[in-house]
């Protein structure tokens, strides 16, 4: 039975749930409950916190989890990334006082700099060739500088809101880019075929997301125009109408282009165009 980590809160655990129970995974039935079995599916869901899923997966007895690409890093484990997932988007950035003399990454030479993620701000800062002390703190580190933890803080950014209204700057490049991964353990075989399994139906589920199903009416002298509009995600299907100077055409397109797609199809010559929401897809 592959065992599977799910992020029992936070901001990953709504998506990666909704995701799961769209690819046909069972899902608990109540908050309290930890651990899912579900025998259809020949998987056992394990709901722990987002911050050791990375450790379960490298370390210990489950196969795969669903994290982030940063606390991934962060846990300095063997564990290995499969698929980005497509939510849970956020920079790992540092910030400072706004009257700070802290400005630029040089700068951050010989301070003391508050994390909850202090593996990945010291990996970071030394393949940068700056020294400076990485005080952990769990939780909000927001008010570490106000209270004379630290000289300035690295953390994840999403907005930026909460930052400023404690006062702090964000400065410098991003420390690393995040998004919300599928992760597996090295004892698990890359072309395991449970895994390959779980990662198409994941895929499926992107794929619905991003894609619609669009059907057109197409003189045939203008297929190929068409065809240049929406050359589909592979190739589009194109089938004779009765009326034999005209064909019928199904294609996949980009979700955000539907609008744009469907202007340039009508200039083209397109019409009878209807959009489909796509419900689940293997590809």
């Amino acid at each position: 039975m592959l065992r599977i980590a799910v992020p029992n809160k936070g901001m990953l655990s709504e998506p990666a749930c909704t995701m799961l129970s769209e690819a046909g995974y069972r899902l608990r039935s109540n908050p309290r409950q930890l651990v899912v079995e579900d025998p259809d599916n020949d998987v056992e869901l394990f709901y722990l916190r987002p911050l050791d899923i990375a450790v379960y997966v490298g370390r210990g007895t489950i196969d795969v989890g669903i994290t982030g690409h940063d606390l991934l890093l962060n846990s300095g484990t063997d564990a290995e990334e499969v698929m980005d997932l497509g939510f849970g988007a956020s920079t790992f950035r540092f910030a400072a006082p706004q009257d700070s003399d802290i400005r630029e990454l040089a700068d951050i030479q010989g301070k003391r700099v508050a994390t909850s993620f202090d593996k990945l701000v010291h990996d970071y800062l030394v393949e940068q060739g700056i020294e400076a002390e990485t005080i952990h703190l769990d939780g909000a580190v927001e008010s570490s500088v106000q209270l004379g933890v630290a000289d300035l803080i690295a953390d994840v950014v999403s907005t930026g809101t909460t930052l400023r209204n404690a006062g702090l700057r964000i400065f410098a490049d991003p420390i690393v880019h995040s998004e919300a991964v599928l992760i597996r353990s090295p004892r698990l075989d890359a072309q395991d075929e449970r895994l390959i399994r779980l990662s198409r139906r994941l895929q499926g589920v992107l794929t619905a997301k991003r894609y619609v199903l669009m059907d057109f009416d197409i003189p045939v002298e203008k297929v190929s125009a068409a065809v240049s509009v929406t050359p589909g995600f592979e190739s589009p299907t194109i089938s004779p109408l009765h009326d034999k100077q005209w064909s019928a055409v199904r294609v996949m397109v980009p979700k955000a282009q539907v609008n744009q797609v469907m202007d340039q199809l009508y200039e083209v010559g397109a019409r009878g165009i209807i959009v489909t929401a796509i419900q689940a897809s293997r590809m």
